[in-house]
């Protein structure tokens, strides 16, 4: 759910940008692929990066992290 005023992350933005290897590889596969899974495996359970340099990169693109607060609580 977007936030009014604000872009949401767009799924492998990070990926793309830094040329993770395999995201390139999986680049040059069809989505859905056996292929494609298979890498895409490699990611979900052995992504090369950490998330700290993952965190460190939205940072420094002005990418901020929210959360909904629970309902029924007030903001601040």
């Amino acid at each position: 759910m977007p936030i009014e005023g604000f872009v949401e992350y767009r799924r492998r933005e990070y990926c793309k940008d830094v040329q993770c290897p395999v995201q390139v590889i999986m680049d040059s596969k069809g989505e859905g692929s056996e292929d494609f899974e298979k890498l895409r495996k490699i990611c979900k359970e052995a992504c090369l990066h950490t998330t700290h340099e993952f965190h460190k990169w939205l940072t420094d693109r002005g990418y901020l992290v929210a959360k909904p607060a629970p309902q029924g609580e007030e903001e601040g």
